[in-house]
């Protein structure tokens, strides 16, 4: 299923021991937040990679399509094209998080850019819990399910404003 496939934190390869150590390798200093003035929290650029789909992604979306409705290139326009890793430091990453999923707002707020810049390091003083890190991945699930019933809210929203009571004015 699509969801266990987004948002997949990732260990960098090729950087040391084999699994994540929660105590060294959960600290965000991807640069995705500093301090600002009386204490404001200021959104950093952080570091992202921008890629493809890999195979077993693609199917995992075609797989979600299917289950919704929706075709491919359906599910491909409400997702975006392609997808983004988005790195924690050096040595960690959350694989797969899909183009909308990663630009989605809400209040005028890029949803997990937000969060990730309250928790940088410098900030936070501490490294993330390994609840905490699973909290983006359940972030960006529920993100990712959202933009996938894009097409069905707008048409419940289109249905109810058709048949909304027209109140009198005085």
């Amino acid at each position: 299923m699509i969801f266990k496939t987004v948002a997949v934190l990732t260990k960098v390869s090729g950087s040391g021991r084999r699994g994540l150590d929660p105590d060294a390798d959960l600290a965000v200093t991807a640069g995705w937040g500093h301090a600002g003035k009386e204490g404001a929290t200021m959104p950093g650029k952080g570091r992202i990679l921008q890629r493809p789909y890999e195979p077993a992604e693609l199917e995992a979306i075609a797989e979600a399509a299917r289950s919704r409705g929706l075709s491919v290139e359906q599910a491909l326009a409400l997702l975006g094209e392609d997808t983004r890793d988005v790195y924690l430091n050096d040595r960690a990453y959350w694989r797969n998080v899909p183009a909308n999923v990663w630009d989605y707002y809400i209040g005028g707020y890029q949803v997990i850019k937000k969060w990730l810049s309250y928790r940088e390091h410098a900030l936070l003083g501490r490294v993330l819990s390994a609840e905490e890190a699973r909290e983006v991945s359940s972030t960006a699930r529920r993100l990712t399910a959202l933009v996938l019933l894009q097409p069905a809210l707008d048409e419940n929203y289109r249905r109810a404003a058709a048949s909304a009571y027209e109140w009198a004015r005085a």
